[in-house]
């Protein structure tokens, strides 16, 4: 495991504060040739109200791995804790924001935050409005998501995720097929997001300077089967500069565990 950076530091959660434990999860799938593993024994924990980037090499396994963590595919072997508790299905405590988006096209924005919230609920007008307000979106409650901006839209599922309060937030890519600049204000959004309200966040990202921007806790995938090959703590305080120095050698030490060995 690569050390280099000033402010990394090799952590492992105490078992007290666990809010997600992976517990020697398995999965493979049949193929024409045979069984192909995936991922080979997974072992490590996610604390309460703590932010983890996974990054790895594409295919090493990132999004079946998500998939088994938010409840949608059973593992073949070993167990997904959430509060100590076997996770066998997806549940409200838990919502998952994907690069492909989850809003209904033909709803509008505050029916499509009105959407996860019971009918008995006697504030849900009023959240909706609230979450709308949180994520920019004010004035805007009323259009249908085609009449969004790109960035407007990714708002909007984020909204649709927060208004029913999970506990957990699982974003697989959520801002990949944004451009860059409107990455970054998303990524700077979600921040400020997280500032007012508390959830463990659980983010796969193939862009290590998002995943350095954005979580407490960095972990590498290996080549599938995907195993942990390395932990890095970002110690960086919030705002964080990626063009810092401290930052820029965290990004080698990352790069350098995928097998990018960059000029200096």
């Amino acid at each position: 495991m690569s050390t280099d950076a000033p402010e990394v530091a090799m952590s492992i959660a105490s078992p007290m504060t666990a809010k997600i434990r992976i517990d020697k999860v398995v999965k493979g799938f049949p193929t024409q040739k045979g069984r192909l593993d995936v991922i080979s024994g997974l072992d490590f924990e996610v604390r309460d109200g703590e932010f983890v980037a996974i990054v790895g090499p594409s295919g090493c396994g990132k999004t079946t791995l998500m998939n088994i963590i938010a409840g949608f595919l059973a593992p073949d072997a070993g167990n997904v804790l959430v509060d100590g508790k076997p996770r066998l299905e997806p549940d409200r405590n838990g919502v998952l924001i994907t690069q492909q988006g989850s809003v209904f096209p033909w709803l509008t924005v505050k029916q499509n935050l009105l959407f996860g919230l019971p009918d008995e609920m006697p504030n849900r007008e009023a959240l909706a409005d609230e979450y709308a307000d949180l994520v920019g979106l004010e004035g805007f409650e009323n259009n249908y998501p085609h009449e969004l901006s790109g960035g407007m839209l990714k708002r909007a599922e984020i909204a649709r995720a927060l208004v029913v309060k999970p506990q957990i937030l699982y974003m697989d890519e959520p801002f990949s097929a944004l451009d860059a600049l409107m990455s970054l204000r998303m990524q700077n959004e979600l921040l400020r997001i997280l500032a007012k309200e508390k959830h463990t966040v659980m983010l796969i990202t193939h862009d290590v300077e998002e995943a350095i921007h954005l979580a407490d806790r960095i972990l590498v995938l290996s080549p599938r089967p995907a195993r942990i090959q390395a932990s890095f703590d970002v110690s960086l305080p919030h705002p964080r500069r990626v063009s810092s120095p401290e930052a820029q050698a965290l990004r080698v030490s990352i790069l350098r565990e995928l097998g990018v060995e960059l000029a200096v």
